[in-house]
């Protein structure tokens, strides 16, 4: 009789945080993500390092300049899916305002974030949270293996 066929179980990593919704605390969330992905293997000026860096920057960025609400925080959770090569960030906020792409004029300085993590990512979205407010998500499938230690 022969060993049953069993599936090795889908590695997930995770890191979650709260932040004051200040700019201090966008950076910190955007040092800290960089930071979370060298230890999970993927080393800075790597592709996959500094875009899901710079994804992570811009939902922490949009969460404190147009998801804050006075004396509330903001989440970051990042969740590394080793089986399907996937990082998933997600941010929070309790402003109910959903957020949408915006055509900003050449001359505009501001308005391009999401258009540049929709560029950015494989998908994104909205969903509702427990609680207050809303989650923004997006998914980041990686280009090379992490390293192993």
């Amino acid at each position: 009789m022969s060993a049953p066929h069993t599936q090795s179980p889908a590695v997930s990593r995770v890191f979650a945080q709260r932040f004051s919704a200040t700019r201090r605390g966008a950076r910190l969330a955007r040092l800290l993500a960089a930071l979370q992905l060298v230890e999970w293997g993927h080393a800075r000026g790597t592709d996959d390092h500094d875009t899901v860096t710079l994804v992570v920057a811009e939902l922490a960025a949009n969460a404190v300049l147009h998801g804050r609400v006075p004396g509330r925080d903001f989440a970051l959770l990042l969740r590394h899916e080793d089986d399907m090569q996937v990082i998933r960030i997600e941010v929070s906020d309790t402003h109910p305002a959903r957020p949408a792409c915006a055509q900003p004029g050449e001359e505009e300085e501001y308005g391009r974030g999401l258009l540049l993590v929709d560029a950015l990512v494989a998908r994104w979205g909205v969903c509702d949270r427990l609680g207050p407010g809303k989650t923004v998500w997006a998914e980041y499938v990686l280009t090379a293996p992490r390293a192993r230690c």
